[in-house]
């Protein structure tokens, strides 16, 4: 008697997870190394975070240092270079998701209308590669370009007869800014593309076909097909930015700042390593504006959340 194999044709029901361990115990395991991390280094530091209701001192600990209740948050609101850098932070972070966030999205239809396969692959490839590089080396190269009396930049316009007399790209305020932003876009718009190329490959290609036979050129195929196909994941990388818009890198910042431009550069970053951290006695205050600084992302987040919810999209809780 030949025994009949059995096919599965759906989703299997009435599954335990011990039998659901034993059979994909593989991916279980490779899941266990990124949660155990996560776990060890974003959950397990939160109750340090009690310091920031203390006057705490590393010699006393946790234990012998005073409670103090909100007393440190008082201090460092009514604190004149908090109040800086909180105004400089969120300046440059709404610009950045002004400008920065849209390149990413138009950067991937552009690659994704490209017809020559290896002139794409190509090109990708070379707009990947400032993702990897530091901010040290981002920083040096920005000064070698940008400098006033010697940069590059400044070189090639006064050759060419575009300007009369060298741009402080990097010593004034206005134009450090613009220049912050720019290489800031430089360096993240080709690694942000990865995830809307992705998207873009899920699309229907069905959809395309019946455009074209309907007689809808490239861009009307552009905006009728590929933007609605990767809205959901706009929205979600939207949301996951605003949720940053209290955060700042203080590697960026320490490499392209200068004193001569510390009214623009002089952000959140900047304030808790100064204060909070280099002054050896002001962990409380440290903790206190990253308390702050998580404490509106998130609400940031729940309400673009809630907002884009409220508009039919899927969201992102």
């Amino acid at each position: 008697m030949i025994k009949q194999k059995r096919f599965r044709t759906g989703p299997e029901t009435g599954t335990t997870w011990k039998r659901a361990l034993k059979r994909d115990w593989e991916l279980y395991l490779m899941l266990s190394i990124p949660l155990f991390l996560t776990i060890l280094f974003k959950y397990g530091a939160y109750p340090g975070l009690r310091i920031a209701f203390m006057n705490y001192l590393p010699a006393k600990g946790f234990e012998g240092s005073e409670w103090v209740g909100f007393e440190t948050f008082r201090k460092v609101f009514r604190d004149r270079d908090f109040l800086l850098a909180l105004r400089n932070s969120l300046i440059f972070n709404f610009a950045e998701v002004i400008i920065s966030f849209p390149m990413p999205i138009i950067l991937a239809l552009i690659l994704n209308e490209l017809k020559y396969p290896r002139f794409k692959k190509v090109s990708q490839t070379i707009l990947y590669l400032p993702h990897f590089l530091s901010w040290a080396i981002i920083g040096s190269l920005t000064y070698t370009l940008f400098r006033t009396e010697t940069g590059l930049v400044n070189n090639i316009l006064l050759s060419a007869g575009l300007i009369s007399k060298r741009i402080p790209f990097l010593t004034e305020n206005l134009n450090w800014s613009i220049t912050y932003l720019l290489v800031g876009v430089w360096a993240g718009m080709g690694w942000g593309s990865i995830i809307y190329l992705a998207a873009i490959s899920s699309i229907n290609e069905e959809l395309y076909e019946a455009a074209m036979i309907d007689g809808a050129g490239r861009w009307k195929r552009m905006w009728y097909i590929t933007l609605p196909g990767i809205k959901p994941t706009v929205i979600t990388l939207l949301i996951m930015t605003l949720g940053r818009l209290m955060g700042s890198s203080y590697e960026r910042l320490s490499a392209m700042g200068n004193v001569n431009v510390k009214a623009v550069s002089y952000q959140l970053a900047i304030y808790i390593y100064e204060k909070g951290l280099a002054s050896g006695t002001g962990f409380s205050k440290a903790a206190a504006v990253g308390l702050f600084q998580s404490f509106v992302g998130l609400l940031l987040v729940l309400a673009s959340d809630r907002f884009a919810k409220a508009l039919g999209e899927d969201g992102l809780l």
